[in-house]
């Protein structure tokens, strides 16, 4: 171990430039119902590749697919990260970033880890708060914004249930209540439940879905580690999604072993619920595939055992050969360390054809992978509710010439005019995408 930290400590010396292995794979090798999963490279130096964040250059913007074009929904955004369209077509965006978390950056390990983060963008104080932006004359641009919900605890997910709004903080879910077209809430929330946060608090985004009928919330709690070296007693109720009852904010693990699954959403044509996660880091470029997936109820994905189904990962002492065993493979790869975040079905977009049926995926991009990969939004094509297909690339450009990056897609969700919005929270706009004319 203590070689292991004195290669971070030079990495860091070196000015966190491109260090160690080099991918052999395309992202393509990793993508796809069955990816090419090489042997484990894991190398004294972890590969550190930064893009370091600089936003866009005034009148820059990313590259739409063909049939499509973008512009800005919104500019001018604090770490812009999530999004959530209201009824009558108000949306919510969440300016957000990472609590303090002291524990989370203690030791060599968890400095490097900070500095990684700053020059990727995330960084600077959480701004805590929900803005609203309101397109009333529908011309593509919001022309109303006002802050919507202030000191909060690092949200994330938002979701609405009859006039309840339910907001995941980092460490709790809360309820508001919301009256139809309103522009701000004053009122106190009450809380449902406390999620795991504190001062160790790795992964700290949470996600929140309602069940079709509202009657159950599901929420996304990622897990506090890369894979369980802190010990797995700092994961209890971790790297899962929980299901909560409305009514009585009685809770339990839905599904276990996911790593950090941020994206939900309902599958319109099979009713299932997906979920785009981020798996593991420093075993080479090419592992370990990130993935989309149907959630099944009381399913096991193996982390921090295994990957990918029952691939072992011989980093984590002791084994649990019986979970192993159990580990369900996931539906569908989206290419290693691509960081996917944001995930929405194509249901009621008015996109070009191909677009009708499938589910768009923001990729926030890696740090962990020379090249890099991600920072794009994809497109995933389905039938008959499962993946069918190559992705279809939807927006582009996000790294400039020089490999730095102008902007990193993270949310993704279809507006009331059956447009795509995306999040943007290095180029700290809103982008909408929409047919070409």
């Amino acid at each position: 171990m203590r070689k292991r930290q004195l290669a971070l400590v030079i990495v860091l010396a070196g000015g966190l430039a491109a260090c160690g292995e080099t991918a052999r794979l395309q992202v393509s090798d990793g993508t796809g119902p069955s990816p090419k999963l090489p042997e484990p490279n894991k190398t004294l130096i972890p590969t550190v590749n930064i893009a370091p964040a600089i936003g866009w250059p005034d009148g820059a913007k990313p590259i739409a697919a063909t049939g499509t074009q973008v512009a800005a929904f919104a500019e001018d955004l604090d770490h812009p990260r999530w999004l959530y369209v209201l009824p009558n077509g108000d949306v919510l965006v969440a300016e957000t970033n990472a609590p303090p978390k002291p524990d989370d950056g203690k030791g060599i390990r968890g400095w490097v880890m900070g500095k990684v983060m700053g020059r990727a963008g995330a960084g600077a104080p959480s701004p805590n708060r929900i803005t609203l932006l309101r397109d009333k004359d529908h011309d593509g641009i919001a022309e109303t914004r006002t802050v919507f919900l202030e000191n909060l605890n690092s949200p994330f997910g938002m979701t609405l249930v009859g006039n309840d709004l339910y907001v995941a903080d980092t460490d709790r879910l809360l309820r508001f209540h919301y009256q139809n077209g309103e522009t701000a809430i004053k009122s106190q929330p009450m809380k449902v439940i406390d999620l795991p946060g504190g001062a160790l608090n790795h992964h700290w985004t949470k996600n929140v879905i309602a069940s079709k009928d509202g009657s159950k919330l599901y929420v996304t709690v990622g897990s506090n580690s890369n894979v369980a070296e802190n010990g797995m007693d700092k994961e209890e109720g971790r790297a899962a999604i929980w299901e909560v009852d409305r009514a009585t904010g009685n809770h339990r693990i839905f599904a276990s072993g996911i790593r950090n699954p941020n994206g939900l959403a309902w599958e319109p044509r099979s009713g299932a619920l997906w979920t785009a996660v981020n798996e593991r880091d420093e075993i080479g470029s090419d592992l370990v595939p990130d993935y989309i997936t149907s959630v099944k109820d009381g399913g096991f994905y193996g982390w921090p055992y295994s990957y990918y189904g029952q691939h072992v990962d011989i980093r984590v002492e002791p084994q649990n050969p019986d979970l192993v065993a159990k580990a369900i493979a996931p539906d569908y790869a989206v290419g290693p360390h691509t960081a996917s975040l944001g995930l929405t079905f194509a249901e009621g977009n008015r996109l070009p054809a191909q677009f009708k049926e499938g589910a768009f995926i923001g990729q926030h991009g890696s740090w962990n992978r020379k090249p890099h990969s991600g920072y794009k939004v994809i497109f995933v094509p389905f039938s008959a509710g499962k993946p069918s297909g190559q992705p279809i690339e939807v927006l582009t450009g996000f790294l400039n010439n020089e490999e730095k990056a102008m902007g990193r897609p993270v949310g993704v969700v279809i507006d009331q005019q059956g447009d795509l919005l995306v999040a943007d929270d290095v180029g700290n706009k809103v982008w909408r995408v929409s047919a070409a004319k």
